[in-house]
Formats: structure tokens, C-alpha cells, sequence
């Protein structure tokens, strides 16, 4: 154990006796609920879905998350994260010019870093992963199929109003319940609507059956893992091949045209996609044409300006992830940032105490705010970055169109961050 508390293996602190709810069994909340069983509070989770199927397609998660991830059991929930995720070191990021297809920037992968690893997988392999380490191994009840009618909190404790009618009470909520939290409105006073970004992207994850029988797709799925990107005038597509070429995913930004829900689940039409790439590289609608349509979906991607706060009134509801911060897909940084909010949260609470837990959350909200805040213009701004690229600066340095891997972002040691600012933080909220 370091000087500063801080604990790499699967050594458990002592019991604080804060009560944790979390609201949400996704990434946020499973990060939550295992940072503050690794720091001594006594969590639960309430799931909405009645059970929890390996859906979704590709996520990232940086070296900041992978820092996080390596401290749980002793490293062995990264090495079993691993065996799900795309190895980049041979054959690192082809950039292609949309039009030509030519590849103007092989970007390389940097070597692993085993204690701060980067993961690229299939967002439901990985998240169960996560799953059977919180609730198997660790024994954090998770209570499945409970839907959430509202929230409550007064000076002494917080809570949950399920469907049923039952009550259950905790000493602060964390509210990891994504971009449609009912939690919101308890912690702003109002109902807070998303804007469009005025984007949506096609997505898609499929097997390499189609793929590998055409000659001049095959080779995307013969070479290992494979990662190639077509940047072009408003929009991008990413094509990855993963688990040595056997699995095959992509996604393809696109200016939005459908007056549609916040969803994941909305259906993609083939016609459409090949539409809009058809006077680009006809490799683009190669692959897009080797996928299945019912493996298609539309997703709208909607956004929010950062909330004024994410604490409620009597600081013991607290937005975690996208219920506080929703990222654009263009910043990779989504859900490593709400698992950096997670350990946040979780030594803010210890730091602090049973008895001053309103002024932890508020603490590390303040610890977290401006972080997120500019990690968050990162999606636009490497979206803009391609979408606006100026073809004849590419031409004269190719590395101005390489995706951003920003060492501030990177870099970052959220348990240290936490353990280090606390105390100042908390002071400078007590004076204020």
C-alpha cells in the first residue's frame, strides 16, 4: 500500500459505512459499485433490464481507464479484457483519402503499456467481463428489473421510489442510468433535453463470412487486426476486423436527416449507407455491402452543453457518465471518463467520511468538472478536424489528419488526482 492509501491489488479498505446505491449495471455503474466496494462503502445496483445481453458494437477505453482496470484484482480483469480486444501494434491506423481510397498516414500503436493498457472490443464481451468481476467475484448485489419511478433525498439520506412502490434509502445515489436519467431532473430542478448534434452514425458488428469469401475483402480479415479509416467532406467511416479477423465492425458518421429518439436501437437501411458513400472509394461500399442489414442500426447522437452541476440540492444524488456528461464518438473517451467518475466518487466519499458526505460528492464534482468539460470538445473537435480537412495542408504533413492521443488525457491517474485534491477542494467548498 502506497503512502497516500492507495491500493493496486484487490486489497480492500476498511468499512467507512457510507450506503451506495447505483443506479445502472453499464460501464459507469459497475465501475462505481466496484471503486466503492474496493474503498470500504456498502453498494448495491439497480438494473432497469430484467437481464443483460452481450449487446453493442466496438468501445475504446484509453490508457486512463486501462490504469484503472489493472488495479482490479491484481491485474486480472485486464488480461482477461484483453483476450476481447483489437491489437493494433503490427498494423496500426491506415488513414485513406475518401475519394482515391490511398493511404495518406499509417498511424503506429504504441507499444502496451501493461499497467495503463488501451482496450478496443466488442462493447458486450467486455462489459462482461466487468459484470462477473463486480457480482461474482466480488459479491455486489445487483438487483435486476427494477425500473425507476423518481428519486428522493432530504439533509440525512437519498434514495430511489422503484415501479413497485418500494422505497430504499442510502446515504447518496449515484445515478449511472445513461443519457435519459430520471435523475436529472432531481439534481437540475427542470427537465434538461438534449440537442442534436446534428449527426448520426450507421453501425454495424458482424462475422467475416461474407468478407473472407470475396477476394478483395478478404484481406482485411487474412492479416490479424486490422484498422483502416476513410476521412471525407462531413463525414468518416472506421473499419475495423478484430479477434484475428473473425469478427468484423465498423461505424460511419453522418450528417442527421431522421427526426428520431435518443436510441441505440433505431434500424439502419443498407440502401441508405451505400447511398451516401457512393462516390467514394468503392472499397467503402465493398464493405458496407458484406454487411447484415438486421446488424445495422442508426444511431443518433445527440448532446448535451455541460450541466451547470451534477450534484442535487442536498448533495446526496450524484450523475455519473453519460447521465452528467454524454460524449460524441469522435473523442474516445466516453466511458473511460465515466470510470474515471467512478473512482472519483468512490475516494471522495472515503476521503471524507459517514459524516460529511454531501460535501464529498460535491468535492468531486469540483475535482472533475473542468476535466470532463474538456475532454468532451475533444469529439467535436477531431470530428470537425476530419470532416473540414483541407486536403493540400494533408498532402504537405500527413500527421495533421492523425487521430488525437493527447497525453493530459492519457496520462491521468484519477485515484492519485482524487487522493491529492481532496483535502484543498474540500476546504476551498467549506470557506466559499
Amino acid at each position: 500500500m502506497a503512502a497516500n492509501g492507495i491500493v493496486n491489488g484487490s486489497t480492500e479498505r476498511p468499512k467507512t459505512g457510507i450506503k451506495v446505491i447505483v443506479v445502472g449495471a453499464g460501464f459507469g455503474g459497475l465501475g462505481a459499485a466496484i471503486e466503492c466496494h474496493r474503498n470500504g462503502h456498502d453498494v448495491e445496483i439497480y438494473e432497469a433490464f430484467p437481464e443483460l445481453k452481450a449487446l453493442g458494437d466496438i468501445i475504446t477505453f484509453g490508457p486512463n481507464a486501462g490504469r484503472i482496470f489493472h488495479r482490479w484484482n491484481n491485474g486480472e480483469v485486464a488480461r482477461e479484457m484483453r483476450k476481447y480486444s483489437i491489437d493494433l501494434r503490427a498494423y496500426g491506423f491506415n488513414i485513406h483519402k475518401y475519394d482515391t481510397g490511398e493511404i495518406v498516414l499509417n498511424q503506429k500503436t504504441p507499444e502496451l503499456d501493461e499497467t495503463a493498457p488501451n482496450f478496443n472490443g466488442h462493447r458486450g464481451e467486455l462489459h462482461g467481463v466487468v459484470y462477473d468481476y463486480a457480482t461474482k467475484q466480488l459479491g455486489i448485489p445487483i438487483h435486476l428489473g427494477n425500473k425507476i419511478r423518481t428519486y428522493f433525498e432530504d439533509e440525512d439520506k437519498s434514495g430511489i421510489l422503484l415501479e413497485t412502490g418500494e422505497r430504499i434509502a442510502a446515504d447518496v445515489v449515484i445515478a449511472a442510468d445513461g443519457v435519459r436519467s430520471k435523475a436529472r431532473q432531481s439534481v437540475l430542478g427542470y427537465e434538461d433535453r438534449p440537442k442534436s448534434s446534428g449527426y448520426a452514425v450507421w453501425r454495424s458488428w458482424f462475422s467475416n463470412k461474407d468478407m473472407i469469401s470475396d477476394p478483395e475483402t478478404a484481406q482485411f480479415c487474412n492479416n490479424g487486426d486490422t484498422f483502416n479509416g476513410w476521412i471525407g467532406p462531413d463525414m468518416h467511416f472506421l473499419f475495423s476486423t478484430i479477434k484475428n479477423g473473425t469478427d468484423c465492425c465498423w461505424v460511419l458518421t453522418h450528417p442527421d436527416e431522421h427526426d428520431i429518439d435518443e436510441s441505440w436501437s433505431f434500424p439502419g437501411k443498407l440502401s441508405e449507407v451505400l447511398e451516401s458513400v457512393k462516390d467514394w472509394d468503392p472499397m467503402c461500399s465493398r464493405i458496407i455491402s458484406k454487411t447484415p442489414e438486421d446488424r445495422l442500426v442508426d444511431w443518433k447522437l445527440v448532446y448535451r452543453d455541460p450541466l451547470p452541476t451534477w450534484v442535487s440540492p442536498s448533495g446526496r444524488i450524484l450523475l455519473l457518465g453519460d447521465s452528467a456528461h454524454p460524449f460524441l464518438p469522435t473523442s474516445a473517451q466516453g466511458a473511460a471518463q465515466a470510470i474515471e467518475d467512478g473512482v472519483t466518487i468512490a475516494t471522495c466519499l472515503r476521503r471524507g467520511g459517514k459524516d460529511n458526505v454531501p460535501l464529498s460528492v460535491r468535492v468531486h464534482e469540483k475535482i472533475r468538472y473542468e476535466r470532463v468539460k474538456a475532454a468532451q470538445k475533444t469529439g467535436e473537435s477531431t470530428r470537425d478536424m476530419w470532416h473540414k480537412t483541407d486536403w493540400s495542408k494533408v498532402k504537405e504533413n500527413p500527421e495533421i489528419i492523425q487521430f488525437p492521443r493527447l497525453t493530459w488525457i492519457f496520462e491521468h491517474d484519477a485515484e492519485k488526482h482524487a487522493e491529492e485534491l481532496y483535502d484543498s477542494t474540500a476546504k476551498e467548498i467549506t470557506v466559499q
